[in-house]
């Protein structure tokens, strides 16, 4: 036994959701991630920063690496002690080659474990609304590679018994070869006018499907000039189709086709992806800002934390406030009790909603969720020579503080965080808003759109899509780059402006 361990990972088909708990945790500990051309490359989220990537993707025509050079490198890798992780679309013995990868490792005397991942073949059906078994219709189904070589003497796949013995018929990789595959089916029995379908990109917000025959199919790829990745299945089960079809159906989820760049500080959750992403939504997140900590390296909120008994007000503005407010807290050895009978307010839902996390309840939500409503629903209860602590954002406004002060209270303005520009992958990202590749931009915060215009180089890429912004502040930044008017959420809340774009929708 090596010190070194390889798990054989499959990654499912492409909707990050159906990534296995299993697959999640091995990702979180891995020293190396050796992957393959996945159809969705949020799920290396859970990679470890420092953990080594090695791309070796494999696409029609084109290899990466040799199959037999990456068995070599999986037990090259483990038996430096390292903890692999080789990680596949779909499922690892499912024409993924994980069972020649497991043979080598067993020769070099490498442990490995197997982690099955969520086959293509079964759920990109499903996706469509097409079961590959029903009661009365289907009581069979086989998986087919649909990549044999045309030019080799003879086809491994028996033809004569496959073509009328399985009720239903799934064929992987297939759209290349597809008048092979239709013409050994009709010569073996199967009716040119059985139901098929092709699934073009299936599991992802943009999946296609296309329903036809076994004898039109070929005729249709070629006319309609469709590129793999697709599946192809045949049988009766693609009738249901029709009834059953719920993932590109717009009542159930409306966002359907529609493509969101979603700009968020690098790596925290978005939870407006996740929502969008329900209504149906392809969303391209980009991280614009990453949050890192103030200049002077929490020395003005230290000493705050090291007076809390003397603010009469804590007042927080966002959820990155409430976050560091309380690591520093932590840091100097105490919990929440140490805010005494100071009350708290909370700007956002999502501001309240965190500081529960931690135990407090806010004690002043503002109905509108914005600077200048606070002031407004604090003064008339502020005491005489108030005392107010606001931990937030290094670079934010002064209208709270300058506000507050007018009103007779002295205010304490202590850095929780800074917000610093992303600068990767601005090229790539103009060149895709040029095309047209996003239907809206959402911002979420002022900082988001200036960094993303600094990102993108000008503005000129942002004339090209719709822009939706999280609250009137931020479409005021938008519009202080002469881009057009921006759509803007009635409640500035996540909530809030998924339902701006919702209601939007052309």
């Amino acid at each position: 036994m090596k010190n070194g361990m390889v798990f054989l990972v499959g990654a499912g088909p492409g909707d990050p959701r159906l990534l296995t708990v299993g697959a999640m945790q091995c990702l979180k500990r891995a020293d190396v991630v050796v992957y393959d051309h996945l159809a969705d490359e949020s799920i290396l989220s859970y990679v470890p920063e420092a953990a080594e990537r090695i791309y070796v993707g494999k696409q029609s025509c084109h290899h990466t690496m040799q199959q037999e050079e990456i068995n070599v490198l999986l037990a090259d890798k483990a038996e430096e002690g390292k903890t692999v992780v080789r990680l596949k679309g779909g499922d690892p013995f499912v024409f993924g080659r994980g069972g020649e990868e497991a043979l080598v490792l067993l020769e070099r005397g490498v442990p490995f474990e197997i982690l099955p991942g969520v086959t293509s073949a079964i759920s990109v059906p499903a996706y469509a609304g097409i079961p590959v078994t029903h009661r009365g219709v289907a009581v069979s189904f086989a998986v087919v590679t649909g990549h044999e070589d045309p030019t080799k003497p003879e086809s491994h796949v028996r033809w004569q018994h496959l073509a009328t013995g399985v009720d239903t018929l799934i064929f992987l990789m297939g759209v290349a070869n597809l008048p092979e595959i239709t013409k050994h089916l009709i010569e073996n029995g199967r009716p040119a006018d059985t139901p098929a379908a092709l699934i073009r990109w299936g599991t992802r917000a943009d999946q296609e499907t296309y329903v036809t025959t076994v004898g039109e199919a070929a005729e249709m790829v070629r006319r309609d000039g469709m590129r793999p990745p697709a599946i192809f299945i045949v049988g009766d089960v693609v009738r249901l189709r029709d009834r059953l079809r719920w993932f590109d159906r717009r009542e159930f989820r409306p966002l359907f086709g529609k493509r969101i760049l979603v700009t968020r500080a690098r790596a925290q959750a978005s939870a407006l992806t996740e929502k969008l992403t329900a209504l149906g939504a392809s969303c391209v997140e980009a991280p614009v800002i990453r949050i890192v900590p103030p200049s002077d390296s929490y020395a003005g909120l230290d000493s705050a934390i090291g007076k809390l008994q003397d603010y009469h007000w804590v007042i927080f503005t966002s959820v990155n406030g409430v976050d560091h407010f309380f690591a520093r807290l932590h840091h100097a050895g105490k919990d929440a009790r140490a805010l005494g009978y100071a009350k708290i307010a909370a700007i956002g839902t999502a501001t309240r909603d965190r500081l529960r996390t931690y135990g407090i309840e806010a004690d002043l939500v503002p109905q509108e969720f914005r600077a200048e409503a606070v002031v407004d629903a604090l003064r008339p209860i502020l005491p005489p020579r108030a005392h107010i602590l606001l931990p937030r954002a290094q670079e934010a406004r002064d209208v709270l503080p300058e506000s507050l002060s007018a009103h007779g209270a002295t205010v304490d303005v202590a850095a929780a965080y800074e917000t610093v520009p992303e600068t990767e992958h601005g090229e790539e990202l103009a060149a895709q808003m040029m095309d047209g590749a996003f239907d809206y931009v959402t911002f979420t915060s002022s900082s988001t759109v200036k960094n993303l215009v600094r990102m993108l180089g000008n503005i000129t890429p942002l004339q090209h899509t719709k822009i939706a912004c999280i609250g009137p502040v931020t479409a005021e930044t938008v519009e202080s780059y002469a881009l057009m008017s921006a759509m803007t959420a009635r409640t500035y809340t996540i909530d809030g402006l998924v339902d701006c774009i919702r209601e939007n929708i052309e």
